[in-house]
């Protein structure tokens, strides 16, 4: 990346630094960042929940749940500069948790995102107006086979890619 200098018409390299050398950190940085600015993904997409923890037995918690605009849900997991050697694992594991939520918990979490995130706010609406359907009753949400996953890091090790 490249620094432009209007006054003398010349451009001067940019050190390149890492969120970590920069103080960022994950889940109060990148993770709001992207939860506030879904578009930075390269399409829309609704955020329904930040650190979903609801998964039977375990306690572990997604980064960031989405909706895609087919109703499909989309797990976001971040890391800050490097995936690490467990991610596809992790995710994969994360999506088929997430592949048993049917429409009402679906609504529900993402109600409880608005109450908390938000202010408040009517979850079935916003999600008929996300899909651009008069009603929910019309939509298929998470049909079981559909979830997608996105990976978010400045580098992916061998074994990710």
């Amino acid at each position: 990346m490249f620094k432009i200098d209007q006054s003398s018409n010349r451009i001067s390299r940019l050190q390149s630094k890492s969120f970590t050398e920069l103080g960022f950190s994950e889940r109060n940085h990148l993770q709001e960042w992207l939860a506030y600015q879904p578009d930075a993904f390269g399409e829309e997409l609704l955020i329904i929940l930040k650190e979903f923890d609801g998964f039977d037995d375990t306690r572990e918690r997604l980064d960031l749940l989405a909706l895609d605009k087919d109703g499909n849900l989309v797990i976001i997991e971040n890391k800050l500069d490097d995936t690490g050697r467990d991610v596809v694992w992790q995710a994969l594991k994360y999506a088929s948790y997430c592949s048993s939520l049917n429409k009402k918990q679906i609504v529900e979490i993402y109600q409880g995102y608005l109450q908390r995130y938000c202010g408040g706010g009517d979850a079935n609406q916003a999600i008929c107006d996300f899909l651009e359907v008069p009603d929910l009753g019309e939509v298929l949400l998470n049909s079981g086979n559909e979830q997608r996953v996105i990976f978010v890091a400045a580098s992916y090790r061998k074994e990710v890619t």
